[in-house]
């Protein structure tokens, strides 16, 4: 089959044939029918700093956000059924470590990620274990059951520690993933939804998917524009966005943390944190498997079209990495 493989540690990837996965008798096998880019997949194309630390199986398949059917099951599983259109929780765990057995699996001590540690989507086929599909609703469009997985972490990050119902929200950054957390602030009854980014092309989605107020940093300052909010949910990585995301929170106010940043951050945590009685909440991955739950309940609720700019073949992908590389996009989807 041919697959989109990471073959040497430097930038860019290659089409080329590889073999068909043979699956364990506790994974499935799964024809993958389509397929979205993360920043994670870009940052693995243009190897930047985090990839070279990170990955370390090369050759390694990439992607693994989809949607795709199964072919195939091994003979210990009993939950998954040929023929059933399934996404992946793609962060695999152990089930046995400390947090597995603390329901804390997404922080499993032993985990590998699909596409990262293991083969990834962006082929004709791939294996995965069981535990880690997820039946989609076949009547849903294949588009936006490939971006549940991302729409995980939008769930966790607009809803930990509680909903945001009547409450008002900012979110800094207006990635695909931040303007996922807009759709979701929206649908789950944010009083008013502020929206912070450089892009004028993506603060454009923001209003469409239910901001109603966008501000582009360059030339407005948000903690001019915003006041006080209850809520912040941070998707840009940035030190200054951060710092500005802590001085608009009302005292007792709520910090969701997504955006990775690139270095340690300079952040008066006793006047800004402790004496505001700030909760603040780091968000990673997807909690196994309550957030998939919120997450298909959400799915056709949620204004998600505009935010799916690009739907491309997978042999385009590299030009969907340009179109992400310039922040010319939204989310983009491939058929396989």
């Amino acid at each position: 089959m041919i697959a989109a493989v990471k073959a040497e540690r430097a930038p860019g990837f290659v089409f080329k044939e590889v073999g068909e996965p043979v699956i364990k008798e506790n994974e499935v096998l799964i024809k993958s029918k389509t397929v979205s880019i993360c920043g994670t997949d870009l940052s693995i194309y243009l190897w930047n700093e985090w990839a070279q630390g990170r990955i370390k199986k090369i050759p390694l398949v990439i992607g693994h956000e989809f949607a795709g059917e199964v072919i195939e099951v091994g003979k210990n599983v009993s939950n998954i059924d040929i023929g059933d259109l399934v996404s992946a929780e793609t962060h695999i765990f152990c089930n046995e470590c400390y947090p597995c057995r603390n329901n804390r699996r997404h922080l499993c001590e032993n985990m590998e990620i699909l596409g990262v540690d293991r083969d990834g989507c962006f082929t004709e086929y791939l294996s995965l274990p069981a535990q880690n599909a997820w039946k989609n609703d076949k009547n849903l469009p294949r588009d936006l059951l490939s971006i549940q997985e991302p729409l995980g972490n939008a769930v966790d990050t607009v809803l930990a520690g509680g909903g945001v119902e009547g409450k008002d929200v900012a979110i800094f950054g207006c990635g695909p993933i931040g303007l996922m957390m807009i759709a979701v602030a929206r649908a789950c009854g944010a009083s008013k939804i502020f929206a912070s980014d450089s892009s004028e092309y993506r603060l454009k989605i923001a209003r469409a998917v239910g901001a109603d107020r966008t501000i582009n940093f360059t030339e407005e300052d948000e903690t001019e524009v915003i006041g006080k909010v209850d809520v912040v949910c941070e998707a840009s990585g940035s030190e200054s966005a951060l710092k500005k995301a802590l001085s608009v929170l009302y005292p007792g106010g709520r910090l969701s943390l997504l955006g990775l940043f690139h270095g340690p951050v300079n952040v008066n945590l006793t006047d800004d944190v402790i004496f505001k009685g700030i909760k603040v909440y780091g968000i990673t991955g997807r909690h196994i498997y309550e957030t998939w739950y919120t997450v298909s309940a959400l799915l056709p609720e949620l204004n998600l079209k505009p935010i799916i700019t690009h739907k491309l073949k997978l042999d385009d992908l590299e030009k969907g990495f340009e179109l992400m590389k310039n922040k010319e996009c939204g989310k983009i989807v491939l058929e396989v």
